[in-house]
């Protein structure tokens, strides 16, 4: 008896024929252009229609929320952000990060199809093929299936396949007294001292060679190694030498001079949203930076600027 079906009819209230038709096409029932990278280049986005990402959503919610993840994965987890991600260095000094290419689209429904099976994941075959055309879109031009950026069910899906390798690295890494994170594509590696994270990058790259399920190659031109001497990055966020997470000095910059603008009535409507998000990302990044601004800018001000957040409802 299929697994997924029934969850799949329960959670969006269609028939069992209309699942079945939608799941029979789902990897082209996508819409695909590019947005621009902040570094330069494109990034193609493929964005799966409403009826398709009602089913992704069922099976993240009802089914890969209860398949494990590696505790260094800290990308796309409930109660889990960025500020962790770089406060699991911040008792450290250097710092070694990586960047796969091409992470999403990499990853295959083979990916996918081995990991059922090795996992024994479902006693009926249907239900490989059903989570298969759900979960990877066929790319144009392309026979293969590949995750799609722009699919809400990638991100965990991602972290799922991901689990073995980051289990592999963080056992790895261990010895040596280096702690591993992986934030999506970005992998972080840090240690007390240089002389530990010398084999990381060998290692990183054999176990690479040797795990043939995802097939992921790293960015070469993406590479960092920073020591406390130089400013480090994880995440967006800056390392402290005396082991605190940081907004960094030019971000702090920006914010005041885009609340000072505020406090002169000199912000659009889409500013003064972009800045309340921002100032909600510093509360939880930073809260005695956002209580020195509540202090010289006002709570009222700050608070104020709750009202400018649009609902996506009503945009």
């Amino acid at each position: 008896m299929s697994r997924l079906l029934p969850m799949l009819i329960s959670g969006t209230g269609l028939s069992e024929h209309d699942v079945l038709t939608i799941v029979r096409n789902a990897p082209v029932r996508y819409k695909t252009y590019p947005i621009l990278k902040r570094n330069g280049g494109e990034r193609l986005i493929s964005q799966p229609a409403r009826e398709l990402k009602a089913l992704q959503r069922v099976l993240v919610e009802n089914f890969l929320s209860q398949l494990p993840v590696h505790p260094a994965a800290t990308a796309y987890r409930a109660g889990v952000s960025i500020k962790d991600n770089a406060g699991a260095h911040a008792h450290n000094g250097p710092i070694l990060k990586f960047d796969f290419k091409d992470f999403f689209p990499s990853i295959t429904s083979r990916d996918w199809q081995a990991y059922c099976k090795q996992k024994s994941l479902f006693d009926e075959a249907n239900d490989i093929w059903i989570s298969t055309n759900i979960f990877f879109h066929r790319p144009p031009g392309s026979r293969s299936l590949r995750l799609a950026i722009g699919a809400p069910s990638s991100p965990s899906l991602s972290n799922v396949l991901m689990n073995d390798f980051d289990t592999q690295i963080t056992e790895m890494v261990r010895r040596d007294k280096v702690t591993y994170t992986r934030y999506a594509d970005d992998l972080t590696f840090s240690a007390k001292r240089t002389g530990f994270l010398t084999g990381v990058e060998r290692g990183l790259r054999k176990k690479l060679r040797e795990i043939d399920s995802p097939s992921l190659t790293l960015n070469p031109l993406k590479t960092v190694r920073a020591t406390t001497k130089y400013k480090r990055v994880v995440t967006g966020l800056v390392l402290t030498n005396d082991k605190r997470v940081s907004l960094g000095h030019e971000r702090k910059r920006r914010i005041r001079a885009a609340l000072h603008y505020e406090l002169h009535g000199k912000l659009t409507l889409q500013k003064r949203a972009e800045l309340a998000g921002l100032l909600a990302f510093v509360r939880d990044v930073e809260p005695a930076f956002f209580t020195k601004l509540e202090t010289k800018y006002g709570v009222d001000l700050i608070r104020g600027l709750k009202s400018a957040i649009v609902p996506r409802s009503m945009r």
